[in-house]
């Protein structure tokens, strides 16, 4: 994976009250931990940051990190996590994972599908992607944005596992390889629609009988107030 340059600079200002006056001068709290030291409180500019985000690929980025006036000023990192604003979108902060060059990584990564089942294109068949993501263990340098799986040979009924996905060079694919990445379906008939379409007019109607004034419903063949009177005009 390429590295990214990403400037910040030590922090200072804390807490809930600190992170606004961070914010509120252009830039973004954050924090980078690591087996190499404790925990440490950053800010990064924020156009550079967004900028940042927006040339890369995907979630996964792998940062050259320059911090101003420390005593480890350079430092390789992945940006681990990133919060939003919930409305506006904007960013809140940032968690920065310190590695090393020669240290093996686990992180998940998007699996995306390449091309169009064969199944889909002549037979009607849906592709499911069930599997969004893998775990996998790299150096940092090997790090993929994503793993691309070709799933045009699917036919209807066909799927792929985890251990038919081919890790790029350098890549170990973790986790259960009986597991189900992409699958085609079949489509479905009109009966099976029809099935699975609700009944038109919605909930049956429920059956609702007369009851007598203690609140019990009368006996079956029992005449009720209404029948009697009707029988004494006749």
């Amino acid at each position: 994976m390429k590295t990214q340059s990403l400037s910040a600079y030590p922090r200072t200002l804390t807490r809930r009250k600190g992170s606004k006056a961070v914010r509120a001068n252009g830039r973004i709290p954050a924090n980078i931990y690591g087996k190499s030291g404790a925990p440490q409180n950053l800010e990064v500019d924020a156009k550079a940051f967004d900028d940042l985000v927006h040339r890369a690929h995907s979630e996964i980025i792998l940062v050259d990190l320059s911090v101003t006036g420390d005593s480890r000023p350079e430092r390789l990192a992945l940006v681990q996590d990133v919060q939003h604003h919930p409305l506006h979108g904007n960013v809140l902060h940032v968690d920065l994972h310190e590695v090393k060059p020669d240290e093996m990584v686990t992180i998940r990564v998007p699996l995306e599908s390449v091309g169009t089942p064969a199944g889909v294109k002549t037979g009607g068949g849906t592709l499911e992607h069930v599997l969004l993501r893998v775990k996998i263990r790299s150096l940092p340098k090997d790090l993929p944005e994503q793993i691309n799986v070709d799933v045009s040979a699917l036919e209807i009924g066909q799927s792929i596992h985890l251990s038919q996905v081919k890790a790029p060079a350098g890549v170990e694919i973790l986790g259960n390889k009986e597991l189900t990445a992409f699958a085609v379906a079949a489509p479905l008939t009109e009966t099976a629609e029809a099935a699975a379409a609700p009944a038109e007019g919605g909930k049956q109607p429920e059956m609702i009988k007369e009851k007598k004034e203690d609140g019990t419903a009368p006996a079956a063949g029992a005449k009720t107030d209404d029948k009697k009177a009707a029988e004494k005009k006749k």
